[in-house]
């Protein structure tokens, strides 16, 4: 049969690219340090000490994902050359197009991984924070910011992580004037991290009796949640510490005692806030580890390029600094400026379908790391 010799062409085409993904794994070392920490939980008094306990546990369940995705992803691939040699003699048209639907989901595997693995950075595999902030466009730019909100809690939704609000500030008439949320899962920052910088929306405004076309900004700062407590000394004269009442929806989203805690850097400029938890010690304590981690990656980044990529806020937020663009008006396109990735379903991309624009952006980055090495 013609299309099973064509599959069998087509799949061959994978086998040195997955030796090549399986020695970038490092997979002997990780079955290793897999044994090792199951050699730790049953040591006695383990469980002891739940954050050490919890930790180990977070590790183990990291190596063996990529461990037992790989092994999957090696048996379809075998499978489907078995299929293909099975069916040889197959004259039922039907038995090639199963095939052929293997061979896809194969291959629909085997990018999702391959991508996954360019997921490699210090922080990649960290929860991620996102601050999102309204820019020029006054109400436009509230409700800007809330279709971002809602895009980045339906992105998470679709990939099973869970998602904390840690600060909220809802817009005078409408939307959200700036929010902190905190997303948790296995690469969540190695992900979101392409999000940072200055968002761009042109569409007819709800909001302008008039009908005419609107151009709003907002912008994303994405950092790693680092667990670790970082050895960084900050005097207490570079930061002023103020609490007040909590001024979100309240209910759900974020606590409304005045235990809130808004924490600015002097030297930087950085300002933290959180508002979520309980009481006023967890949300200075909260706080203070996002302005640790923001100050540890400032300090680990030795060039000035680094430094502004690191810190999106630090751009206007306003025309010329966007990263991508959201056009719902005259014609729809969501298009990244960096990578000229783009889809012109803008509905589904603020439902939660970005993956295309990630995907595009960690191979851009890798690209321009192997270049600059």
């Amino acid at each position: 049969m013609v299309l099973l010799d064509n599959i069998k062409t087509e799949i061959l085409t994978y086998k040195e690219p997955l030796e090549e993904m399986a020695h970038s794994l490092d997979l002997e070392n990780k079955e290793k340090r897999i044994e090792e920490l199951h050699m730790e939980l049953e040591a006695p008094g383990f469980w002891d000490n739940p954050d050490k306990s919890n930790k180990t546990m977070k590790e183990l369940k990291g190596l063996e994902s990529v461990r037992d995705s790989y092994k999957a992803l090696k048996g379809q691939f075998d499978d489907i050359l078995t299929l293909i040699e099975m069916g040889a003699e197959e004259t039922d048209e039907s038995y090639g197009d199963e095939v052929r639907s293997e061979a896809d989901s194969f291959i629909e595997t085997f990018e999702e991984m391959r991508i996954a693995n360019l997921l490699n950075g210090e922080y990649d595999k960290c929860n991620a924070i996102i601050k999102l902030n309204s820019g020029a466009g006054g109400t436009e730019a509230n409700d800007w910011v809330s279709m971002l909100y809602r895009m980045y809690n339906r992105w998470a939704e679709k990939k099973g992580f869970s998602v904390e609000v840690l600060d909220y500030l809802e817009g005078d008439e409408a939307g959200i004037k700036n929010a902190t949320i905190q997303i948790d899962g296995l690469n969540a920052y190695g992900y979101l991290k392409s999000e940072k910088g200055v968002h761009r929306l042109v569409r007819i405004s709800p909001f302008n009796a008039q009908g005419k076309r609107q151009t709003s900004f907002a912008s994303i700062d994405v950092m790693p949640d680092i667990e670790e407590d970082l050895d960084i000394d900050i005097p207490e004269e570079d930061i002023r510490i103020d609490v007040f009442r909590s001024s979100g929806a309240g209910g759900q989203k974020v606590n409304k005692t005045s235990s809130a805690i808004r924490i600015t850097h002097f030297p930087t400029g950085i300002v933290v806030q959180c508002q979520n938890e309980r009481s006023q010690y967890q949300n200075k304590d909260k706080a203070m580890q996002m302005l640790k981690a923001k100050l540890y990656l400032l300090k680990k980044e030795a060039n000035a390029e680094k430094l502004s990529d690191i810190r999106g806020d630090v751009k206007d937020i306003a025309w010329g600094s966007q990263i991508r663009s959201y056009v719902l008006q005259p014609y729809t396109m969501v298009k990244d400026l960096r990578t000229e990735a783009e889809n012109t379903n803008s509905t589904a991309v603020l439902d939660g379908d970005i993956d295309l624009f990630i995907n595009e952006y960690l191979k851009w980055i890798n690209k321009k790391d192997k270049e600059q090495n």
